[in-house]
């Protein structure tokens, strides 16, 4: 347990401008490196860089360092951001080619497939809307609005066992009826 990484942690915590350039300075340029091999662009990865940093500085008083080694800690808060904003960027992908935006299609795709993609999307939207209230909800916001299933369960404020609950049978009655649609 390294007391001087609690410290630091502990000043962060407290706002102390110093103590939020030291963590800066010790650990960006890792972070940076992650977030540039999963983004698409230098400055996606910048951004994601600074959000990071706030991220942690928002969060420094749930460090423990009994729990993680600080570097273990920062880059667990950089994963979960990094995968959150890749999840964000393609559920607003999706959405766009669910809308039919015949810009969103990608240029690599063969022109005659899209046809076949905007048809099957809205069977999709169809098939979702035809869900009970509560998975066609959580569906909606994990899958199309790109929020985590404890952020649907304290949108709804339902515990996260009934949302996790809601998924899993809207899932598995949209693959139900995706086997009825492709067996006419």
């Amino acid at each position: 347990m390294s007391q001087q990484d609690w410290m630091l942690m502990h000043r962060v915590a407290a706002g102390e401008e110093a103590a939020v350039t030291e963590l800066y300075d010790r650990f960006s340029s890792l972070v940076f490196r992650v977030a540039r091999q999963l983004l698409p662009t230098q400055a996606d990865a910048e951004d994601a860089v600074q959000e990071v940093f706030i991220r942690l500085w928002q969060t420094a008083d749930r460090y423990d360092p009994r729990r993680a080694k600080l570097v273990t800690w920062v880059m667990l808060i950089a994963r979960r951001h990094l995968i959150d904003r890749l999840r964000r960027n393609a559920v607003r992908g999706t959405m766009s080619s669910f809308e039919g935006d015949p810009a969103s299609t990608s240029p690599d795709r063969a022109p005659d497939r899209r046809p076949q993609e905007a048809e099957r999307n809205v069977r999709l939207l169809k098939r979702i809307s035809e869900l009970p209230k509560l998975q066609r909800t959580v569906i909606e916001r994990a899958y199309l609005q790109g929020f985590t299933l404890r952020e649907v369960s304290q949108q709804l404020e339902a515990p996260l066992g009934t949302v996790k609950s809601a998924l899993s049978r809207g899932l598995a009655r949209l693959r139900e009826r995706a086997k009825a649609d492709w067996a006419v």
